[in-house]
Formats: C-alpha cells, structure tokens, sequence
C-alpha cells in the first residue's frame, strides 16, 4: 500500500510539475513575445512581370531584403543549405540535442566552441532576436537564449514558415540579407536559376558573410563552397559528376548594387503603397533595360537640363511595357528625379486626331474634305501654320497628316471647344487650364495641359476600336474603358496616319512588309518647349516626350526632329508575331466614295462640270458632308450657285436688264473665297461669276472687294541702297482694302495691315518673290518682283 501511495504521490508531483513547467512556459512566452517581423519593417522589391527586380527599397535601418518563399527558390540551393546547415531540420523540434551535446563537449575539452551546434531554427531565432545582435552571439548564455527562442518558434510556426524567414533574413554581407537579395546582388539572376556552384556558394555565404563575401574575398569564397559540395557528394545528395562540374565553375561576383531599373515607376508605386513587400509590375524587364540605355544613348548628345520620357503599353490590356521617366535618373544636371510620363506639359498638336474623329462622328466630314488653309481670324485669335506656310485648298487626311493649324481651329470652332474637352475628360484625357480659364480655341494647338501616359491611352484606341482607357501599371490594377471615337472614325484616322510615310522614306518605298506600319502625330508647343511623337502598331502603342523638365525653351528641337526618330527605333525594336502586317478590313460603315471639289460632296452625274477634282474618300455611314459654308456673309459662299447669263456674249444677267438679251440658266461650283490665290487661273475662271452686262442692274452677287497692290510694281526690281549695310526696305498699302489684310511672301505669313494702312518691311532675301494681300472678304491681289543682291 506505501508503495501504491508513493507512486501516486509521484505521478500527482509529476502533473503539477509539468503544470507549472507549462504555466512558466506560456508565462514567458507571454513576456518575451517572438520579434516577428512586422510589416512596416520590410523592405519593398518592385518587380517586372516575370519577377526581375526593378528597384528595391531598403527598410528602415537600411537593410535590402527581398520577399520570397521556398517556392520561388531553386531546389538546389534548399538541398545544399538543409545538408551542409541542418540535415535534421524537417525532424526536430527546434534544436538538435546531440549537435548540442558535440558542440558542449568540444567546448569542455578546448574551452573554446568550436562547433556551435545551431539548428536552422536556433538561427532565425538569433537573426530575429534584436538583443542578440547587440551583444555576443556564441556564448553559451547566448545559445541558451538562441534555444529557447528556437522551441517557441516552433511552437508559434510551421517548418515552411521558419525556413522562409531564414530565406528572407540570412545575412549575406554588407545590407544584403536573404538569398534572393544576395542572388541578384552578387550573380545577377533570381534565386530561382541557381545553378549547382552558386547554390553551394549561396549556402555557405551566411556562416561568415563578411569574411566569405565574393565580391571582395573571391579565394576565400570558392574554398568554403567547395566544402559545401564535398559535403554534398558525400551525402550522396548531388552525383560526383555534378560536383565536379560545379567544382570547375569559378566564383565570379558583381560588385554590390541594388536594381534600379524603371526608377521613377516604382517610386510611384512604392509611394502608392509603402507597406507591400512586393510590388508586381506589368513591365517588361528586357525591354524596359534595352529602352533605357537607349533613350540614355539617343539624348546624351542634346542640350544640358533635357530630360524625356518613353511610354509603351499593350493595346490588348493597355498594361504599360517599358516606363522611362526621365533620361537618366538621379541626374541632377537633367532634373532626373522628375517623372516625365505624368508631367503636365503643352500636348502640342498631340490632340488633332481626336478632334478629326470627333468630325468624322459628327458627321460634319470625311477624310478628303475641302478645307481652307489661308489666313483666317476666328474672332480675334489669329493661329499661324509651324513653318508660316499655308497651302490653300487641303483635304482633311492632309491637313491632319501636315499637322496644319489654321483647318484645326477652323474644325474646333465648329465642334465647340468646351464639348471637345469633355469628350477628352470623359474618355480619360484631362486637360489642365489656368485658373479662372476656359477650353477655347488654342487648346487644339496645345494651349493648355496634358499629360503622356493619358495621351498614350487615347492613342491606343486608334488599335483598340475607338476603346481608350488608363495605362495600367500593375496586373491587379482594373482596366478603365472608356469609348473616344466610333470604330468607324478609328479605323479611318489610323489609315490617315499610317499613311503618312516615316521621315526620309516615300510612301512607295516604306511600304515593303519588312516594317510594322505606324499611324503616328508630332507635336511642339509654343516656344519649343515640348516637343511629343506618339504612335501606335496593332499590337503597341509609344508615347515619347522630350523637352526640359524645367520649362524653359529647347530651341530647334520639335516633334518631328527630335522625338519621332526615337519612337520608330522603339518600334521596330518591339516585338512581333505573324500578322501585324496584314491589312485591317474596314467596319461595315466605312466605305471608299468617290468626292468632287470644291463640293465636297459625290459627283452629280446631271452636273459633271461641277466637279472639278475628283478624289476617293472615307466615309463613314454613308454620309457625305458638303464643304463647310464660309462664316462671313460678305464673302462667296462655296456650293453651287445658278445664274442667268447671255447665251451669245456670256455676261451675267441681274433681273432687271433694260435690252432684250437670250438668257440660258447657268450653274457653278464655287471655291471659298479665301483660297483664290492659290488656285490657278483657269479654275479660276471656271468657279467665278461673269461680269455683269452693262445694261443690267447690280445684282450683289459680284466680288466684295477688289485690290491693288501700291509701292511694287509688277516685275520690278528692289536693292538695298549703295554703301548700306541695311537690306532693301518697302513700304506698300492694299489699296481698296477696308479690312484687315493678310501679307504672305511666297505663300508664308510675314505681316498684317489694317485697311489702306501702310505694311513696311525690309527683304534680305535676294532672288524673284511674290506678295500677296489677302482680305478678310477673300479679294485678294499679288505683285511679283525680284531682290537684288
């Protein structure tokens, strides 16, 4: 009976041991918490789509850590670290009680440790434990301490979760910490393509980081990783031909630098949200390093302070491809830190072809169009063409691909400034205007703000049936849609761009198959200070920008000099697949008509003189909009216009004549008045009213005006006064005149006059010129002379 007594006294002393042994336990598990690491504590990696690093940002203490787990991880470098480190890893429960025992027994004999006998989890418990760093580690007070954190770690984790924070926080020299840090750092790959060398190296690296660092300690290095792969041999874990291999492979290490590829987006990204450890992108890693050395290439030559930007993004999902924000970031002479692609800038003439298929949906145009390329005021705002020139009579597919002004404000004054605008808004395009400001006119010639990556998504609908929407930067990013333009008006200003040939080639030779074909628009804004090429294939679309992020001029530098070459070598640089070059078919709506000037509209087979140019037209919906009517009533409306004249002397005929006279009723095609000077004179002749017969009464039907050119003669001579440095200068009035008169000398805008009121200039330029007085009426007059040298 004592002993049965005894024996349950035993097993109650044995219960309230063990209880209090667990109270103690989650008492002090309760006190000294695991340090964890939180999430503000890690370090963010921004990433392109297939997981290359971009940029990596360092935590607080400065340390660069990349997230990853055992998946991501090459099974090589988990068999060398869990053979050579911690073979029983998967087993034990924290510790290793005989790597214990050898390590206090080699401690007893030497006095010194010589082996530590840490487990894997005894290691993460030493990185994760803070105090730890500040003091010495290979005490046995220290190992005690290492010990006990390791049993509650693997309390609080899994196996999969300890080695994960080992993966992530191993220190491998200077900031680095975690394998996938160390592997791009030091090898310039993913952790992922560790070969049977480098996993060896990479396992080892962690013991003595400092002293074993490849970059600086290369001999060093390659000694301990070898003993890594004899361990492995010798495991039977890698064959004896692997190891030799590997044993060959010499250690060969980068020096420490961080990824900084696509800097500006994932700063953005980062700032958008600082506490991801992770951040996926949508960009392409090759393409994005192969763009960025050549943008750095391209503008190194331009003036100081010029930074640009380049924006490529898939038509399909509008995700952005390659992102260049500035021309070398951190580059305090080119303001580098200044992210271009969401720059507010001058869009230029950037925003025409919006504005052209906004027409088109109207129905107040198709692509050929009569439009009027002269001098006109649109009360009171005088735009002028880039080069000064005007061409008179031009379609609307010309007047788009020449970028020409004066038809694109012509056109906006009868969309409406205000209702282009919102269209813009709406489909993702907002437009940036001063305080207190309005849409108005200039917004077409770039008068106001806007910035590349909207612009890039609006090009895109060109590609995408008149579907914009917002650049996407992130694959979990939603995909905004927004409708710009009808597929019909898409399909037609693409085919209007595209066939536009690229500089320096005819359309004829460009057009061989070996290219993709591109519908691309230039634009510069006032002063030279932005100069834009966007364009669009099938499957891409590129936006690029250069200018100074500053603000100030880039004199000489434009659109179509300075940032087109770079977007058709970004182009071709792209990718393709079999069948970008094949023809898109039209939309059901669309069809090829056949139009006649100065009408606008299709030949009227009971009237074939009224055409006086034939052309093949797109239209869409089978409508075929007449010439636009001319805003002052003074001037000659174009359209048809029936009269009655005198069948023998051909003169015109009012409806009060006093002779009898044989009258045939008549009908022309009239042109606008304001492009008389550029028409030749048998058409002329053929679109213009006979005189009146001298018996009949004023019908009000004749010119408004008629000029004269007074102070040049006809085939005169000018030269600058003997022994004068000044060139020739000359005075000459638009006599008859009683408005304002446009000069052009040899078809480019020089100056204007009021009335009669004198026009003074001074002409430098020798050789035979011809100058011209255009009124606001459309009476125009012209004096050809020559300057002598």
């Amino acid at each position: 009976m004592k002993a049965v007594a005894r024996s349950s006294r035993m097993v109650t002393w044995l219960r309230w041991s063990l209880a209090l042994v667990l109270t103690a336990m989650l008492i002090a598990d309760l006190a000294f918490p695991l340090p964890l690491p939180k999430a503000r504590d890690t370090s963010t990696l921004v990433v392109a789509r297939d997981g290359t690093p971009l940029r990596a940002f360092a935590d607080r203490e400065g340390v660069w850590r990349y997230p990853t787990d055992p998946a991501r991880i090459s099974p090589l470098y988990l068999q060398a670290l869990v053979t050579y480190e911690d073979r029983w890893f998967w087993r034990h429960p924290g510790v290793n009680p005989w790597a214990m025992l050898r390590a206090a027994g080699q401690w007893a004999g030497s006095g010194q440790i010589v082996s530590g006998g840490s487990t894997l989890t005894m290691q993460v418990a030493r990185i994760l434990d803070r105090d730890a760093h500040q003091g010495r580690t290979r005490t046995p007070w220290a190992k005690l301490r290492q010990v006990l954190r390791a049993l509650q770690l693997e309390a609080h984790l899994d196996k999969r979760q300890i080695l994960q924070l080992y993966l992530e926080r191993a220190p491998f020299g200077g900031t680095l910490e975690g394998v996938e840090a160390a592997s791009w750092a030091y090898l310039g790959k993913p952790a992922a393509q560790l070969s049977h060398a480098e996993a060896a190296l990479l396992a080892v690296l962690p013991q003595s980081p400092s002293r074993l660092r490849p970059d600086r300690h290369p001999q060093r290095a390659q000694r301990a990783r070898d003993k890594v792969l004899a361990r492995m041999a010798s495991a039977r874990i890698w064959s004896q031909a692997e190891v030799e291999d590997a044993r060959i492979e010499p250690v060969v290490a980068r020096s420490l630098q961080p990824p900084l590829s696509a800097a500006l987006l994932a700063q953005r990204l980062h700032a958008a949200d600082p506490r991801q450890a992770r951040i996926v992108t949508t960009l392409d890693a090759g393409l994005q390093r192969t763009l960025e050395e050549r943008v750095g290439a391209y503008f190194s030559q331009l003036p100081p302070r010029t930074s640009a930007a380049l924006l490529v993004v898939d038509n399909a999902t509008l995700e952005a491809r390659a992102y260049v924000g500035s021309v070398a970031f951190g580059d305090k002479a080119r303001l580098g830190h200044v992210d271009m692609v969401q720059a507010w800038r001058s869009p230029g003439s950037t925003l025409k072809p919006f504005l052209y298929a906004m027409a088109l949906d109207d129905g107040l145009i198709h692509s050929e169009s009569l439009l009027v390329d002269a001098p006109q005021s649109f009360g009171g705002y005088r735009p002028g063409n880039f080069d000064t020139a005007f061409n008179g009579p031009v379609g609307a597919a010309q007047a788009l691909r020449l970028s020409l002004n004066i038809p694109a404000v012509d056109l906006l004054d009868r969309v409406g400034p205000a209702r282009f605008s919102a269209r813009l808004a709406h489909a993702g395009i907002q437009l940036r205007y001063p305080r207190g400001a309005a849409p108005n006119l200039s917004i077409i010639l770039g008068g106001t703000g806007a910035r590349l990556e909207d612009l890039v998504g609006a090009y895109a609908a060109l590609n995408r049936d008149g579907v914009a929407g917002r650049v996407r930067y992130r694959a979990d990013a939603p995909q905004l849609d927004r409708r710009l333009m009808s597929p019909g008006a898409a399909w037609i200003i693409r085919e209007v761009l595209q066939a536009n040939p690229r500089p320096g080639y005819g359309a004829a030779a460009f057009d061989t198959g070996a290219r993709p074909k591109v519908a691309w628009k230039t634009g510069t804004s006032y002063g030279f200070r932005d100069a834009w090429a966007v364009g669009g294939t099938r499957r891409h679309t590129v936006g690029v920008w250069v200018g100074r992020p500053d603000g100030t001029p880039l004199p000489g530098q434009y659109g179509a000099v300075t940032a087109l070459p770079l977007l058709f070598e970004v182009v071709d640089s792209l990718p393709r697949t079999v069948g970008d070059h094949a023809p898109r078919p039209p939309p059901p709506n669309v069809a090829e008509t056949e139009i006649c000037w100065p009408l606008g509209t299709a030949p009227d087979p009971q009237a074939p003189d009224l055409c006086q140019r034939r052309m093949q037209a797109w239209t869409l919906d089978h409508n075929v909009p007449p010439t636009f009517a001319e805003r002052d009533a003074r001037r000659w409306s174009a359209g048809r216009e029936r009269f009655l004249r005198d069948a023998a002397t051909g003169q015109r005929l009012s409806a009060d004549c006093r002779l009898p006279h044989r009258q045939e009723s008549v009908e022309i095609a009239r042109w606008p008045a304001l492009l008389s000077p550029w028409l030749s004179q048998q058409t002329r002749q053929v679109s213009q009213l006979p005189p009146l017969a001298a018996d009949c009464q004023d019908d009000g039907r004749g010119q408004y005006q008629t000029l004269r050119i007074e102070g040049l003669n006809e085939g005169g001579a000018i030269a600058r006064a003997p022994g004068s440095p000044h060139p020739a200068r000359v005075q000459v009035r638009a006599i008859g005149a009683t408005t304002q008169v446009q000069w052009l000398l040899d078809g480019r805008w020089v100056g204007t006059s009021s009335g009669a009121a004198p026009f003074v200039r001074d002409y430098a330029e020798p050789g035979r010129h011809t100058l011209t007085a255009l009124a606001e009426s459309g009476a125009w007059t012209q004096v050809r002379f020559s300057v002598l040298e």
